[in-house]
């Protein structure tokens, strides 16, 4: 299906541009959503008439996201959430909880705006897309963790999952007797009523 495109969409042009995608990602998604028009003659001549317009409210849309920009622009967010001890996030983390997190932060973001191919699910420090407009996309640091104190480590660039299985590993040991028979109790484990044989 051929459409003319209103506003820059990624991956597929500019503004004004003719492109032909598939019809469900028109009529379900760009079309609903004012982001194209059907590419037929009157429309074609209706969006030649409005071009300026359109190119002008593009264009104050754009500066008042540069300006918001600056403040988003490199935050960092902490999101306390239970997991693993593989570091495996009980549930996920989606768009619309970063977007929480950021407007409690002060930053005007919207749900919409956050680009995530699929949720987190893993502790760790992530970065994340926020697509303010189509033209003016930043950058955001989002660090995940089961405690307060986890956060700061992981800020501090500690693997805390790595460092959990160290300490796991170096915490047990157990008493090896290379001269026991196969199949012979540890001598503390013997029980009193042999002991009491001999």
């Amino acid at each position: 299906m051929e459409i003319i495109l209103l506003e820059r969409v990624e991956k597929l042009g500019m503004i004004g541009d003719i492109v032909n995608v598939k019809p469900g990602f028109a009529r379900n998604f760009l079309l609903p959503r004012g982001k194209a028009l059907r590419a037929s003659e009157a429309n074609k001549k209706k969006f030649e008439a409005d071009r300026a317009r359109i190119e002008a409210e593009n264009a104050k849309r754009r500066d008042i996201a540069r300006s918001e920009a600056k403040d988003v622009d490199g935050a960092s967010v902490t999101m306390i959430r239970q997991a693993s001890q593989t570091g495996q996030l009980y549930g996920s983390v989606a768009a619309r909880d970063l977007a929480e997190v950021l407007v409690a932060g002060g930053h005007k973001v919207s749900k919409n705006q956050i680009v995530l191919d699929k949720p987190i699910k893993t502790l760790g420090i992530h970065d994340v897309k926020v697509a303010l407009h189509p033209e003016v996309v930043v950058m955001v640091k989002v660090n995940i963790a089961r405690s307060p104190e986890e956060a700061e480590l992981q800020a501090k660039g500690v693997d805390v999952t790595a460092d959990m299985f160290e300490r796991d590993e170096a915490g047990f040991t157990e008493a090896f007797d290379p001269a026991a028979e196969p199949g012979t109790l540890p001598v503390d484990d013997a029980p009193a009523a042999d002991a009491a044989e001999a």
